[in-house]
């Protein structure tokens, strides 16, 4: 298919940018950051796999760089509702286990555990990709599991003295383990949950 024309540039009266076109752009930058990785990924593949033209891509993204932060920006809009969790008629424990579920990097994108470690790669040539991760990837997962834990404190369920930073790290880097050991990962919640809760649970 050809590429799409250029006809989309802003006339006189200040006619919208094409929504569409944004965001086969954006979904074709997110393919690309997953297959190539950033510092192998070009702004022509980009073009070619949205079937855009290079000026109508430049017209909106001046660089690789802002057009892969909000690829990412895309992504952690699309998944913020998963950063929160009821609790009303959960168990102490069941709540736990749910955190811990939310934990996964793939919880929302399958492809998420390949775009990490692709940004771990950058971490040298270009760490502000790896900053963006921490703040909107990994912080609201982690702050996620401390918020249950602080909840489960106030109603007893918890001991006052866990760490729940470091609960919080551990469950997170299980995930991790389980992807580079080849195992599953719908088990991860409930067999992760198994071994902490007789440790952190509350005496009754």
């Amino acid at each position: 298919m050809a590429a799409a024309s250029d006809d989309d540039t802003p006339r006189p009266g200040g006619r919208p940018r094409d929504a569409a076109l944004d965001e086969a752009i954006i979904l074709a930058t997110r393919e690309r950051l997953v297959r190539d990785g950033y510092s192998l990924m070009t702004i022509g593949d980009i073009a070619a796999d949205a079937k855009v033209s290079r000026p109508t891509l430049y017209r909106r993204w001046s660089t690789k760089f802002d057009l892969v932060v909000d690829a990412l920006d895309y992504g952690f809009r699309k998944q913020r509702d998963s950063y929160s969790i009821d609790l009303a008629g959960m168990a102490p424990r069941e709540a736990f286990t749910e955190a811990v579920r939310r934990l996964d990097p793939a919880y929302f994108n399958p492809d998420a555990m390949v775009l990490m470690g692709n940004f771990a790669g950058e971490a040298i040539r270009t760490p502000e990709l790896l900053g963006i991760l921490r703040e909107h990837a990994v912080e609201p997962r982690v702050t996620l599991v401390e918020n249950v834990l602080t909840r489960l404190q106030d109603d007893g369920a918890v001991r006052d003295d866990v760490d729940k930073h470091t609960i919080a790290t551990m469950c997170f880097g299980s995930y991790f383990a389980a992807f580079y050991r080849g195992d599953g990962r719908d088990e991860i919640p409930e067999a992760v949950v198994s071994v902490l809760w007789p440790a952190i649970a509350a005496r009754e």
